[in-house]
């Protein structure tokens, strides 16, 4: 199974990348996590007619701005949206006329369905509980090709994060804040929270994206904030293009 990091700043594009979205090409499916830019380069990595699911967790720009670019695509499997409830007349109102192309207009079907907290068994296992964040986020927890893996995108330190990482073998967080920030108005993880997070919670990789495109300006600045971290080991600093397997 690859994990395909298509953009992993967080606010805005910049030289070191675009605003958040990751792929998972699994051997059924594939899941697309949070639409930023990044998505713009997802017919990169999809070459054939499986399954297209795209979860999102929540509306702030950075993570849905790049629905803009759907009609690039031609999703002949068609694509099946989730999100929270209100994902639907959210969708209708952003992703429509005058501002791009609706949905219903697009070269290939649509389905947009809405999620309550809580375990669901789509074609594959799926858990999601909202995170602690300034709007409410969800964050994902997906079994896929006998592999667990968790997504927690905008969020401070909390037990739904804990719990939706427990045992996985790899979690996604985001990683906005720097080395000892913190933020109770406008909750985001520091690299050590992050690892706190998965270590906390037993998951066997951690994988850090979103970095906060004002605060991480180069590479040199994402790679230095990690020598923070010193009780979890398998740490990975997400960079635009990044495949990693598991």
């Amino acid at each position: 199974m690859e994990i395909i990091f298509l953009g992993t700043n967080g606010w805005y594009d910049s030289d070191t990348g675009n605003t958040v979205c990751t792929l998972i090409n699994s051997d059924r499916y594939h899941i697309v996590l949070d639409a930023g830019n990044g998505i713009s380069k997802i017919d990169q990595h999809i070459h054939d007619d499986l399954p297209v699911y795209l979860f999102l967790s929540h509306f702030h720009l950075d993570h849905i701005v790049g629905l803009h670019v759907l009609n690039k695509f031609r999703f002949a499997q068609g694509l099946k949206i989730f999100g929270q409830k209100g994902t639907r007349a959210i969708l209708d109102t952003i992703i429509n006329e005058p501002f791009t192309v609706p949905l219903q207009k697009l070269p290939y079907p649509v389905e947009v369905n809405e999620l309550l907290p809580g375990p669901y068994k789509l074609p594959f296992a799926l858990e999601c509980k909202f995170l602690l964040h300034s709007s409410p986020t969800l964050g994902y927890r997906l079994d896929l090709d006998g592999k667990i893996v968790a997504y927690c995108p905008d969020t401070g330190v909390c037990e739904s994060a804990v719990h939706l990482a427990e045992d996985t073998d790899l979690l996604i967080t985001e990683c906005s804040h720097k080395p000892g920030e913190s933020s109770s108005a406008w909750p985001h993880l520091n690299p050590q929270d992050a690892a706190d997070i998965a270590r906390r919670a037993g998951a066997k990789r951690l994988a850090l994206t979103h970095f906060d495109a004002s605060r991480y300006q180069s590479m040199q600045e994402r790679m230095d904030a990690i020598a923070s971290v010193v009780d979890y080991q398998d740490i990975i600093v997400a960079k635009d293009g990044l495949i990693l397997h598991i």
